[in-house]
């Protein structure tokens, strides 16, 4: 299995209303996307973080299913204009050593063969994860 997790902070100027519709977004893909098992999107307590989510898938091919899936293209359309400091992560319980390059190797195919996507995380504040684009991936 691999928790796939976002722990994000919104930018001051973001509206109730488009923050509920980003919310609503990740929660809808938890719902609609099939190879996502379980999820939970909410508060962030305890860090540095205002809000996150997590959302359980059983392997790769399923990781990237979520990852090209219309729904999480949504959430990045109307959610990351909105934030500020982002951080994504994978825990998993697979023993393949090469499971967190297999992961990144996902995220950079989709950065590859999304434009738009990829300006939309480069013109975050800060972020961190796999196969960071743009200045974040430059460190």
């Amino acid at each position: 299995m691999i928790y796939h997790g976002n722990r994000f902070t919104l930018r001051q100027d973001a509206s109730p209303e488009q923050v509920e519709e980003a919310l609503e977004s990740l929660r809808n893909q938890g719902r609609v996307i099939p190879s996502v098992r379980s999820f939970v999107v909410g508060r962030d307590y305890g860090g540095e973080y205002e809000w996150g989510a997590t959302f359980v898938i059983e392997d790769l091919e399923g990781y990237w299913e979520y990852l090209i899936h219309p729904a999480h293209r949504n959430t990045d359309r109307v959610g990351l204009p909105l934030v500020d400091k982002f951080a994504s992560f994978d825990i998993t319980d697979d023993e393949d050593p090469e499971m967190g390059a297999k992961i990144a190797a996902l995220h950079r195919k989709r950065y590859d063969s999304d434009p738009e996507l990829t300006q939309l995380v480069s013109d975050l504040g800060e972020y961190s994860g796999s196969a960071a684009p743009g200045q974040h991936g430059d460190k």
